[in-house]
C-alpha cells in the first residue's frame, strides 16, 4: 500500500456500529489542526508511567507509533487490550504503543490510580497521564478508545475510534513497515521500558474483584481476579482451597488444572459455584463436591452488540461481571453489552433479560431500558433485582415479575457523578461497582469515591456508611478503602473486596468498626510462563552433547549498577520437546521461582534431536532502586545428542539491558 494513498482520517463510524464511549465533558482546550498530517508533539511536563523517561515523537522517528486514547473504567478500552498486546508482540522491534490516559472520572485522573490500572490489566507499554485532556484535544479525539497511527516520519496515517483494533490496524501497520523498510527509514532496534510491574511486590491477593459470604457453610469465596483464580476460606480467614491454577487461560478440569482470566462475580447454589469469567467472556461452574470446573456458557469469544443469545457454550457473551442466582435462573451482569442476561440452568439457554444494548440511563420496560456497564447484582428475595450501573454512577432495580420495569433509585446520567450524600436526584456517586441488600437497605461500593454508601431504596436517601474517601488502607473507627469492588453480607458482617488494597476488609455493621481479614495459608500463584505464548523465540546457535546425565546452566549478565529486585521475584522455566532432553524426574519442563544465577538444571540426555526453550522473566533495579525494569525473553536452542559429541553440559547466557 502506498502511503500517498492513505487518507488522514478523524473518527468516523462507517457501516456497523463500533462499540465506544462518546466524549462528553472532558476539559476543553484549543484543538490542534491535524489536517496537514503531522502528529502533534507531546507537551513537556506530562506524567509518564511504564517508562523511566518521557518520550517524544521526534525521538521515536524511525518507529511506527500507535497512540491509544483510553480511560480505565471503559469496558471498550478493556476489550481492545488483547488486540494491542497482539500488535506490540507481532511488531515488537518496529512498533511503539503509547497509551494516552484521558480520564473520564475525577478519580481516574490521579496518577496512582492509573498505575494500579496498568498493573491490574497487565499493560506493558508507556502511558501518559493526560489528566487535563491536553493531548486528547490536540488530536481531536472524540471517543474512548481512539487509536492514532503515526508513521516513521512522524505523520498521521490513520485515526479511528472503537473496538476491532487488530483487524483494522494490522494491515495498515504492515503496509507502513514494508514501505519505510524499503526506503531504509525504519529503525529495527527494540526499545526497553521500565515497567511498573517490575516495582510491584507480590501479594497473596491481587486486585480481588468480587466476594461471596456463605454464612450457613462458614465459607468465603473470593475472586482473586488478577491472579486468575478463586480463593475459598472460612469466614475468619483460614484458607480451604483455591480454584484455578493461577495461569491465565480457558481450560476446564480439576481445581488445580482449571484456568481463568480475570474472574469476577460469584453465585452459590448447593454444591455449584457459578463464576463470571470476565475476560474469557464465559460463565464457569465449579463443582465444590467433585473439585472440577466446567464452562457452561460462552465460547471464549466476545459477543457482538445486540446479540440475541443462544445455548450454552455455543453462544458468545461479552464481559460478564457479576452473577446472581434465583431458583433455576442465573442472572448475569453483561457489562460488555450494557445489559442483564438470564441463563436457564436446566436448558442452558442464555439471552438478554433487561437492557436495549445502548449505553445510558433510561428507565421503563425491560427491553427498552438503557443500562450502563452493569457490574454488580443483588437479589432481595422478594422479586427485586438491584444492580450497580457504574458508568452512570447509579443504583437501579428491576421487577422480576410483572410488569417488568427498570427503575432508578439514585443517579442521573453518564456524566453526572460526584460524592454527594442526600436524597433523590441530589445524590451523586462515582463509578459504583457493587451492591448488597438487607431489609430494604442497600450497601453500595462507591468505588471511585473509596467509600461504602448506605442507601434507603424506598426513601432514595444516601449516606456515607464507612470510608474517609482517601485511597489508602486504614482500619478502625475511621477506615479508608481504595476502590472497593465487591460486597457480601453474612450475619452482622459486611465483607468488602478492597480491590486496589489487595485485601478483604470486614465491617462490623452495628459498630462500623473495620478490620482487615488475615488469609491464613494463602500464597501468590507460581508465575509459570505468564506471557510465553505471545513471545517470539530468540534462536541461539545449535548445541551438541553426548548422552548421559548432564546439566543446563543459565547465566545472567546484570549491567553495572543494577541488581535483581527481591521485592518482585524473577522466574525461569526450562522446557524441551522430550525426544532427547528430559529432566531428572522424567518431565520435559521445570519452573523455578526466585532463581539464583547461575542456575543449574540437571538433564537426562538420550540420543536424538530436540529443542530446549528457556523462558526468562527477570525483575531488576538500579542500586538506588530509582529505576526498575522487567526483562522477558524466550530463548530457543536446537540440541543434538550424539555419541560422537564431547561433554554433557549446555550453557546459555543472557545479558540484561541497562
Amino acid at each position: 500500500m502506498m502511503l500517498a494513498a492513505i487518507a488522514v482520517a478523524t473518527f468516523v463510524v462507517l457501516g456497523p456500529r463500533i462499540p465506544l464511549y462518546t466524549h462528553v465533558g472532558l476539559p476543553a482546550a484549543a484543538q490542534t489542526d491535524i489536517s496537514a498530517g503531522l502528529a502533534p508533539e507531546f507537551p513537556t511536563g506530562m506524567q509518564w508511567l511504564n517508562t523511566d523517561r518521557p518520550l517524544t515523537l521526534r525521538g521515536l522517528r524511525g518507529k511506527v507509533v500507535l497512540l491509544d486514547f483510553w480511560t480505565y473504567c471503559c469496558i471498550n478500552c478493556m476489550h481492545i487490550l488483547p488486540d494491542l498486546h497482539r500488535l506490540e508482540t507481532k511488531y515488537r522491534t518496529d512498533l511503539v504503543i503509547i497509551g494516552i490516559h484521558s480520564g473520564k472520572f475525577t478519580e481516574e485522573r490521579d496518577l496512582d490510580g492509573i498505575r494500579q490500572a496498568i498493573l491490574r490489566y497487565g499493560i506493558e507499554h508507556p502511558v501518559i497521564n493526560d489528566n487535563q485532556a491536553v493531548v486528547w484535544n490536540m488530536y481531536g479525539a472524540q471517543a474512548w478508545p481512539t487509536i492514532v497511527l503515526i508513521d516513521p516520519d512522524g505523520k498521521i496515517v490513520y485515526q479511528a475510534g472503537g473496538e476491532g483494533v487488530y483487524d483494522r490496524f494490522d494491515p495498515l501497520i504492515s503496509g507502513v513497515i514494508t514501505r519505510f523498510d524499503h526506503l531504509g527509514k525504519l529503525d529495527h532496534k527494540p526499545l526497553a521500558f521500565a515497567l511498573e510491574e517490575a516495582k510491584a511486590k507480590p501479594t497473596p491477593l491481587f486486585y480481588p474483584g468480587k466476594i461471596l459470604a456463605d454464612e450457613p457453610g462458614n465459607r468465603l469465596f473470593i475472586a482473586d481476579s488478577s491472579h486468575n483464580r478463586v480463593v475459598v476460606s472460612t469466614l475468619d480467614g483460614r484458607v480451604l482451597q483455591t480454584i484455578g491454577s493461577g495461569a491465565p487461560g480457558l481450560s476446564d478440569g480439576t481445581f488445580a488444572e482449571a484456568t481463568f482470566r480475570n474472574p469476577q462475580g460469584l453465585a452459590l447454589g448447593g454444591n455449584s459455584l457459578y463464576i463470571a469469567d470476565t475476560d474469557n467472556h464465559a460463565i464457569r461452574r465449579a463443582d465444590l463436591a467433585a473439585g472440577t470446573v466446567t464452562t457452561i456458557a460462552g465460547n471464549g469469544r466476545q459477543a457482538p452488540e445486540f446479540s440475541t443469545g443462544g445455548v450454552g457454550t455455543s453462544t458468545a457473551i461479552s464481559s460478564p461481571w457479576d452473577v446472581a442466582l434465583s431458583g433455576g435462573t442465573l442472572f448475569i451482569a453483561m457489562s460488555g453489552t450494557h445489559q442483564i442476561w438470564s441463563m436457564d440452568l436446566a436448558s442452558s439457554r442464555v439471552q438478554p433479560f433487561a437492557g436495549s444494548g445502548f449505553e445510558g440511563l433510561r428507565d421503563g420496560p425491560l427491553a427498552e431500558a438503557s443500562l450502563a456497564q452493569t457490574s454488580g447484582l443483588a437479589l432481595d428475595g422478594a422479586g427485586r433485582l438491584y444492580f450497580a450501573d457504574p458508568e452512570s454512577s447509579s443504583v437501579r432495580y428491576l421487577d422480576l415479575g410483572a410488569p417488568g420495569l427498570v427503575h432508578t433509585i439514585v443517579g442521573q446520567d453518564l456524566y453526572d457523578f460526584g460524592d454527594v450524600d442526600g436524597t433523590g436526584d441530589e445524590v451523586r456517586l462515582q463509578h459504583d461497582l457493587a451492591v448488597a441488600v438487607r431489609d430494604g437497605l442497600l450497601y453500595v461500593a462507591d468505588t471511585y469515591n473509596n467509600k461504602i454508601k448506605l442507601i434507603n431504596a424506598a426513601g432514595r436517601s444516601s449516606v456515607t456508611f464507612v470510608g474517609s474517601g482517601k485511597p489508602v488502607l486504614v482500619d478502625g473507627a475511621a477506615p479508608s478503602f481504595y476502590q472497593p469492588g465487591g460486597l457480601s453480607i453474612a450475619g452482622n458482617k459486611l465483607f468488602v473486596a478492597d480491590t486496589n488494597n489487595h485485601a478483604i476488609r470486614v465491617v462490623d455493621l452495628p459498630s462500623k468498626m473495620v478490620s482487615t481479614l488475615e488469609l491464613r495459608g494463602l500464597e501468590p500463584p507460581v508465575p509459570v510462563r505468564p506471557h510465553v505464548a505471545a513471545l517470539e523465540p530468540v534462536s541461539l546457535p545449535p548445541a551438541r552433547v553426548e548422552p548421559g546425565s548432564g546439566a543446563l546452566t543459565v547465566t545472567l549478565v546484570i549491567p553495572t549498577g543494577y541488581k535483581l529486585n527481591p521485592e518482585a521475584p524473577s522466574a525461569v522455566e526450562v522446557s524441551s520437546g522430550g525426544q532427547a532432553v528430559r529432566f531428572t524426574d522424567g518431565a520435559n519442563s521445570v519452573a523455578v521461582t526466585k532463581p539464583r544465577f547461575p542456575l543449574r538444571v540437571p538433564l537426562k540426555l538420550t540420543v536424538g534431536s530436540d529443542n530446549v526453550a528457556v523462558h526468562l522473566r527477570v525483575n531488576y533495579c538500579s542500586e538506588d532502586a530509582g529505576v526498575c525494569r522487567l526483562s522477558e525473553v524466550l530463548l530457543d536452542v536446537p540440541v543434538t545428542v550424539s555419541s560422537s559429541a564431547i561433554g554433557r553440559d549446555l550453557t546459555i547466557t543472557h545479558t540484561l539491558a541497562p
